[in-house]
């Protein structure tokens, strides 16, 4: 299991503290606070883990060793696009939508099968994972569900070992499900300012 702090809304001197302390991977929901902070904190690895939009894709391959949050494939393509033009292959997990929530991002279950296929086309991209947000009512439905997806899917994609679930609420419950990622912020860093 790998503890991975989410670090939206923190200071860039608390996290040179946990770097300092022996965490190497921090996680960011938005691509300008990356950029923001990784020159003041060097030699850690920076993760995408916020919902990102196609036109930040050149950014956040450029800051990002890993990005969480691929959900459709217009975004995949230019991740791709990006990624070839800088001349590496960039982690990827696929974000799933367990809940149905409208405003919460990832593609749908019955969409994941056909993505993983497009993305499977891609050569600079390395999809490892499947990632999710749950619902706050009922945290272990989503959970048992993305865990589901991921062994239905690797028999053809055995490349997807990660389950990126749990947040500083319910990452307890995310591990009872299976999680290899846990995504913690505020019962690391306290709550956020931002």
């Amino acid at each position: 299991m790998f503890l991975l702090p989410a670090t939206k809304g923190v200071p860039a001197d608390v996290i040179r503290e946990a770097s300092a302390l022996g965490l190497r991977d921090f996680g960011e929901n938005r691509v300008q606070e990356a950029m923001a902070k990784a020159p003041l904190v060097p030699d850690v690895a920076w993760h995408g883990i916020g919902r990102l939009q196609t036109n930040k894709a050149a950014k956040a391959v450029a800051i990002f060793q890993a990005i969480e949050s691929v959900d459709r494939p217009d975004l995949a393509l230019k991740l791709d696009r990006a990624a070839r033009e800088r001349g590496r292959t960039l982690d990827i997990l696929v974000e799933v939508n367990t809940t149905g929530e409208s405003q919460k991002g990832g593609v749908a279950p019955g969409g994941l099968e056909a993505l993983l296929e497009e993305i499977s086309t891609l050569h600079n991209l390395r999809p490892r994972g499947l990632m999710t947000i749950a619902g706050r009512d009922e945290p272990a439905r989503s959970f048992a569900l993305l865990a589901r997806l991921r062994e239905k899917l690797r028999p053809a994609w055995p490349e997807l070992t990660e389950l990126s679930m749990g947040m500083s609420g319910d990452f307890e419950e995310a591990i009872r499900h299976g999680a290899t990622i846990v995504r913690v912020g505020q019962a690391l860093f306290g709550p956020r300012t931002t």
